[in-house]
């Protein structure tokens, strides 16, 4: 009676395993995508980021990557970092109006970054490779989405190009998002010139009083001095006699 409780036991645990195999399958998280790294930037400053890509495929490598900047977010200065093993083509578009960067007006701005492996190259199977490049001045809007085209040796194309949805939920290809904040306000307000004298004043009272110590330090020093050479004479002076 006891055998027949504990194999009905082990069978019922073995259709809970099953069931509860089949739920997590179904509810397994989204598998990995092209993000870029950091995720979050100032408005109007300058940053270097990454764009990370995961390999998902079991037995093709990526060959390609191709990044198109949003054009309603343009940036005027955008440069890209070496990367071993791979060959890199910039596209621009032109813009109206222009881009202001450093007081001079660009008229064109990168609209597309692509990176092919080149020989051998690629990201294998169970790795992943990130793509640096620098921007800025960042735009003055909350997010940037980069719609990204990743190409394996199979031909196989994985596009990451959704935008990302009102309800916070992520979409099934999710396009790489920056999110940008308005910059901090400046550390000194306008009118700060009274700090400013009264710093001044307070400089110079430290200096009069270090002044005043220093004077002090030397009277004392120079008491001291006297004083010994008036003893060193008494000393030496000859004692009278009755």
């Amino acid at each position: 009676m006891i055998r027949l409780r504990r194999t009905a036991s082990a069978a019922a645990a073995l259709a809970l395993g099953a069931v509860a195999t089949a739920v997590l399958g179904f509810a397994a998280p989204a598998s990995a995508h092209v993000t870029v790294d950091p995720q979050e930037a100032a408005q109007g400053g300058y940053g270097r980021f990454a764009f990370r890509v995961p390999n998902e495929s079991d037995t093709a490598s990526t060959r390609k990557l191709e990044v198109v900047l949003p054009e309603n977010a343009p940036v005027g200065s955008v440069s890209t970092m070496p990367v071993p093993g791979w060959t890199v083509a910039v596209e621009k578009r032109k813009v109206d109006p222009p881009v202001e960067v450093h007081g001079s007006q660009l008229s064109e701005v990168v609209s597309k970054i692509t990176w092919t492996a080149a020989g051998n190259a690629g990201v294998k199977p169970g790795q992943f490779q990130e793509f640096p490049v620098s921007m800025g001045p960042l735009p003055q809007v909350e997010t940037m989405v980069f719609k990204t085209l990743q190409t394996y040796s199979d031909g196989n194309v994985q596009r990451w190009i959704e935008e990302p949805l009102p309800g916070g939920e992520e979409p099934e290809t999710p396009a790489p998002v920056l999110t940008l904040t308005a910059a901090s306000p400046s550390a000194a307000p306008t009118g700060a010139a009274a700090p400013q004298a009264d710093d001044d004043d307070d400089a110079e009272s430290d200096g009069v009083a270090t002044g005043l110590a220093v004077a002090g330090l030397v009277a004392g020093v120079g008491g001291l001095l006297l004083g010994g050479l008036a003893f060193s004479r008494t000393r030496r002076a000859p004692t009278s006699r009755e």
